[in-house]
């Protein structure tokens, strides 16, 4: 099927066959003004940002000052912002949770790091959730469709047979142009060599009391080992 776009080089050639002829005297534009270079020495010394200004009078100036507010009010933003839906569907705002160490980790039924995993988690919390511990679940079948079962399901099977008591939430994507928000957020405050991917199920991460993520682990850390890193958090 022919393409209903027009080819780059044939858009581009026809913006070139249209551009204005510059005018004869062209030095005009390569010798520098005298007003950018005293603008800019201006700026240089302004203490809390930089200017921008026009040469025309419609020109503007942008204060770093504002820009600072805005970027750490972006920055400052925590787990405690989101709001998930858990396994029974229903709207959770994890801001219900601020004051206690969190670690998230997406889990499947299905892989070969499930029973160790869940036995582990299930230890923990039942060790530390009257000291305000709390382990958040996320189901996801992204990996290998090791978690193919219904909300229904998965619940029954981890509270069956792992007896876990901790909260679990809807299926969700980690990866891809599906991602759940909250791991959009996770993974984006926690770089190093996972990088931007969770690479497979019972990936983990530890979040403060602030809701600002610590630390993250790979899928083939188990939960007891993370269990000093819990311990600081706790007493912190």
């Amino acid at each position: 099927m022919a393409s209903s776009y027009a080819p780059f080089s044939a858009v581009f050639n026809g913006f070139a066959a249209t551009k204005p002829n510059p005018p004869r005297n062209s030095s005009a534009f390569l010798a520098p003004s005298k007003n950018f270079s005293t603008e800019t020495s201006n700026s240089r010394n302004l203490r809390n940002g930089v200017s921008l200004k026009s040469s025309s009078n419609h020109g503007f100036r942008f204060k770093s000052r504002n820009f600072s507010v805005y970027a750490r009010a972006a920055s400052e933003k925590t787990v405690h912002d989101f709001t998930v839906k858990d396994i029974n569907g229903k709207d959770v705002s994890l801001s219900k949770f601020k004051g206690k160490p969190l670690l998230i980790v997406n889990v499947a039924s299905k892989c070969g790091l499930t029973s160790s995993n869940y036995s582990e988690l299930s230890h923990l919390y039942e060790k530390y959730k009257n000291q305000g511990f709390e382990i958040l679940a996320f189901p996801c079948n992204q990996f290998g469709g090791q978690e193919p079962e219904s909300n229904p399901d998965i619940k029954r099977f981890v509270c069956t047979r792992f007896k876990a008591e901790f909260p679990i939430f809807d299926k969700v994507d980690v990866n891809g142009p599906s991602t759940a928000p909250i791991y959009q957020f996770l993974k984006s405050k926690s770089g190093g060599f996972l990088g931007e991917f969770i690479k497979w199920n019972f990936e983990k991460f530890l979040v403060d009391k602030n809701g600002k993520v610590v630390e993250r682990y790979p899928p083939t850390t188990s939960p007891f080992q993370i269990e000093k890193d819990i311990q600081k958090l706790l007493a912190a």
